[in-house]
């Protein structure tokens, strides 16, 4: 299949290409030193026949860009790219992918299921994609050669069926995922809030709560654009430059405020909080609680940081 590959940076480049055929399934392993790769609209026109790949990360990472979305494939992920749009992936460093192509039209009139699911990453620990991920990554690892015709073509009208199968299953997730996404990330929120002071409070033991694996947690947030560790550190400071702008007979220390919001020290503290706003804790509360600024005008700063 046409496509542009760029090497990244000035050293020697190191890379393998081992293509095979099975019937109507073209099988290709790349294996690359970090490299950029594209399909871009004038190569997709070179080649007029719609084909249908699929992508398997077998060692290292790949982030797949598409119509402006990047998604990031961690090893044992598959992806399926919108077969009627360009892309590309960057590999950051070395690793190993197979890639599975095969004619659109051998998957019969499902276009807008396809179209539903490329893109998104595909988890292979459940479901058909537990199935097809060894069965695929065994088919990457079989020479024609060694197989008669009509056992290649069978194989790969298997590889196809299962394919099929999974935009299938996916599809009919889809809406139900959504939902579940929406829930769990209410939920998620909602223990951040309350347990902010809490310096132990780290992805790890969140997913363990919610019975979620850590990766999917990290996967929920991306979706948010953002990361858990980001939002969290977020609230800490919104929460604590609150109470920083409050006037009070007594207003607590600045290490106090550390303490009060999970922060481990008031000198980590301090460089949050001066990285998100600017100025030093100190500096917030003498601006914030001047007889010159409104307690709701110090709050609209915070929130807006």
């Amino acid at each position: 299949m046409p496509t542009r590959i760029t090497p990244f940076g000035a050293g020697p480049f190191h890379g393998r290409i081992v293509t095979d055929r099975l019937g109507h399934l073209r099988i290709t392993t790349l294996k690359a030193d970090a490299e950029g790769a594209g399909r871009t609209s004038a190569l997709m026109a070179s080649a007029p026949d719609a084909q249908m790949t699929v992508l398997v990360q077998v060692s290292g990472t790949a982030v797949l860009v598409q119509d402006g979305r990047a998604v990031e494939l961690d090893e044992g992920d598959m992806v399926i790219p919108d077969p009627a749009r360009p892309y590309s992936l960057e590999y950051p460093r070395r690793s190993t992918t197979h890639v599975f192509r095969f004619p659109h039209r051998l998957l019969g009139g499902v276009d807008s299921d396809v179209r539903r699911i490329a893109g998104h990453i595909i988890g292979t620990e459940d479901g058909v994609a537990a199935v097809l991920f060894p069965f695929l990554t065994a088919l990457a690892s079989t020479s024609s050669d060694d197989l008669a015709p009509a056992v290649a073509d069978r194989l790969a009208g298997n590889a196809v069926d299962l394919l099929g199968t999974l935009v299938a299953e996916r599809t009919r997730r889809c809406g139900t995922e959504a939902e579940t996404r929406g829930y769990l990330m209410t939920r998620v929120l909602e223990h951040i809030d309350r347990n902010l002071g809490d310096p132990d409070l780290a992805p790890a033991r969140i997913a363990q709560e919610h019975q979620v694996s850590v990766r999917y947690l990290y996967r929920l947030f991306e979706r948010e654009g953002t990361t858990i560790s980001r939002r969290i550190r977020q609230r800490r400071l919104e929460e604590a430059g609150r109470e920083l702008a409050r006037r009070a007979r007594v207003a607590p220390t600045v290490a106090a405020v550390a303490r009060r919001w999970g922060f481990v020290s008031p000198a980590h503290f301090s460089r949050a909080f001066r990285e998100a706003y600017g100025v030093s804790p100190g500096e917030w509360r003498r601006l914030r609680t001047s007889p010159e600024t409104s307690g709701s005008q110090a709050d609209g700063l915070v929130s807006g940081g």
